[in-house]
């Protein structure tokens, strides 16, 4: 094969060449959210998005944070910890540690933004684990993306992703079959 048939043949379509773009850019921004959420759970944290302002500003509102299990009696005065609420839906709150009590089993916590310490003492039962990371803002992000519609788009964005790399290889496909006609 020439110099100038190789040439011709690395030649793409270049509308397939924008929807290969578009589709690696749509793939690696999924990936881009995914992992962050994904690879942290496979090592044993548990992520939160923090929905009150109570730990402002050291936590603030739409936060994700990273929930790590440690033996409730290592946990020291100033640790934030996520603990399961008194109301009925078992809401996770997340305060900070004022006292920890082995002989009693529990912990009396408050949040940052709050003048007084929380009412009820937390028991160890209702203990989940030690804050170890936040990153402002991402929970909402992830509250969009991991809830009803925003699952549902999110799969649409992956099929989009998936449609666009399917067209670029038709397209390129039928660029070449066409180039090769031509030279005949």
């Amino acid at each position: 094969m020439s110099r100038a048939d190789q040439s011709h043949r690395r030649r793409k379509n270049p509308l397939a060449a924008v929807f290969r773009a578009v589709g690696i850019i749509l793939l690696i921004a999924i990936i881009a959210i995914c992992v962050p959420l994904i690879v942290p759970k496979t090592m044993g944290y548990q992520l939160y998005t923090v929905v009150s302002g109570s730990m402002e500003p050291a936590v603030p509102t739409g936060s994700l944070v990273y929930i790590k299990y440690v033996k409730p009696g290592d946990i020291e005065t100033g640790d934030i910890i996520a603990f399961y609420g008194s109301d009925a839906q078992g809401s996770i709150i997340t305060h900070r540690v004022v006292s920890n009590s082995n002989a009693m089993g529990e912990f009396i916590t408050k949040g940052d933004a709050n003048a007084e310490n929380d009412m009820n003492p937390v028991t160890y039962e209702q203990y989940v684990g030690k804050m170890v990371r936040s990153i402002p803002k991402v929970g909402g992000i992830v509250q969009t993306i991991t809830v009803g519609s925003g699952k549902t788009v999110l799969k649409c964005v992956i099929g989009l992703a998936i449609v666009l790399q399917v067209l670029a290889a038709v397209l390129n496909r039928k660029y070449e079959d066409g180039e090769a006609e031509d030279t005949d």
